[in-house]
């Protein structure tokens, strides 16, 4: 017997896809939400039994698809039921692209299961020629390929609030990812519908059961928002936004609609709650910031980290850095908790509105010592600490966190995450 859950969570992948498409739709209001219950940690699972002599006897043959070594089992946090999100588990990765099934997850009413056949993205409004796409419409039109980030505005929330030392890079900065997305632009649509020019926003909204909704300036639009239908080289996953998803390079994640189904132009913002009970920030003098898009520009340390514990030597201080307004130009390292900053080498070419790896080279003696990364992007952004930033917003702020964050390095190599409180 194949249950819903054992559907979603991968299991009936196995089976074939003919049982799969001999599902019901009904069957996804029902039942137990995707990713309830996480898989068992790597580290309470058996060890593989391996051979002496792996030379000796025959491998393994070849399959439909390549799994992970069983050496190797990074997984996502996740954390509520069908609303809830999962973390990227940052101190596992290399390089700057996150694997498409670590890439974090942020839902609030579940993954819907949809039928690519039966999809449209709907444009309407103010527009000379309302139009319905269907998803092999969409892929009919010309295709870029680029790299951006993705980050939920609430990203950095527990480095903020409450800075604990056994804070991992999952925890500190999980809720944001790294794909290469392939798409049309929505310029390319805007064409193709005819756009009135007195048209300023649009609103856009998802076919998940909340029909997320979100407004957006038209000039975005125009500018680098693409519609996406593949990520890293295959498509969507569907807690990605299969068949189709909005990206807005460099905005906060909330408004890069998954599951994408219509978009409305018009004159002025549609005010929706996700714009107004949700994703609004809380200043100091009891205003809040509305439709504060931009990711201000940020980094994390990846490695060393909790619970790693140093022995003598060299060994990189390495991380990522981000920025929603344009490229990283530099990233600092401190080791001495910033009394004096060191300029990292940036690994690989900095992208627009995509992260960028660094590292410093670091000879640890055996003394305590405080790891800290600043990153500055190409506009003169520099990120800010903890103290600066409330001078700014007030304690309360409550999305669109980049303080300067670190580690601790104790005499004995204990690694303790460090945050200003």
């Amino acid at each position: 017997m194949v249950t819903r859950r054992d559907v979603l969570v991968g299991g009936a992948g196995a089976l074939g896809g003919a049982l799969l498409a001999g599902l019901p739709l009904a069957a996804d209001t029902q039942g137990a939400p995707a990713g309830a219950a996480p898989p068992a940690p790597a580290d309470t699972a058996q060890p593989p039994a391996v051979p002496a002599d792996p030379t000796k006897v025959p491998g393994a043959p070849t399959s439909g698809q390549g799994p992970r070594s069983p050496f190797e089992a990074p997984q996502r946090a996740p954390t509520g039921e069908i609303a809830g999100s999962s973390l990227t588990p940052y101190e596992k990765l290399t390089g700057t692209i996150t694997p498409s099934d670590l890439h974090f997850e942020r839902h609030h009413a579940g993954i819907p299961l949809i039928d690519p056949a039966r999809h449209t993205l709907l444009i309407h409004g103010l527009v000379e020629r309302p139009m319905a796409f269907s998803v092999d419409d969409i892929k009919r039109f010309p295709q870029v390929s680029r790299v951006h980030f993705i980050e939920c505005s609430g990203n950095g929330r527990a480095a903020y609030k409450t800075p604990k030392p056994d804070l991992t890079p999952q925890k500190v900065a999980g809720l944001s990812a790294n794909t290469e997305w392939m798409g049309v632009p929505l310029a390319t649509l805007f064409r193709a519908v005819g756009v009135k020019p007195e048209a300023t926003w649009f609103l856009a909204e998802g076919s998940d059961a909340c029909m997320l909704t979100r407004s957006v300036p038209v000039e975005k639009g125009w500018d680098d928002a693409l519609v996406v239908w593949a990520q890293n080289g295959e498509p969507l996953r569907p807690a990605q936004g299969y068949p189709l998803r909005l990206l807005l390079p460099g905005w906060e994640g909330n408004i890069n609609i998954k599951w994408l189904r219509r978009l409305e132009l018009g004159t002025q913002p549609w005010y929706t709650r996700w714009e107004t009970a949700k994703y609004t920030d809380p200043l100091k003098d009891g205003t809040a910031r509305r439709f504060s898009f931009e990711v201000d520009a940020k980094s994390v340390i990846t490695t060393p980290a909790y619970p790693d514990r140093l022995t003598n030597g060299w060994r990189p201080i390495s991380g990522l850095a981000w920025s929603g307004r344009g490229r990283i130009a530099k990233v600092e390292v401190s080791t001495d908790g910033g009394a004096q900053w060191h300029e990292a080498e940036l690994l690989g070419p900095a992208h627009p509105k995509a992260q960028v790896r660094f590292q410093y080279m670091w000879r640890w003696e055996g003394r305590p010592a405080r790891l800290l990364s600043r990153a500055t992007d190409e506009t003169g952004y520099v990120q800010p600490t903890r103290s600066q930033l409330v001078a700014v917003r007030g304690p309360g702020t409550d999305y669109h966190y980049n303080q300067i964050v670190g580690c601790d390095v104790a005499a004995d190599g204990a690694v303790t995450f460090f945050g200003e409180t």
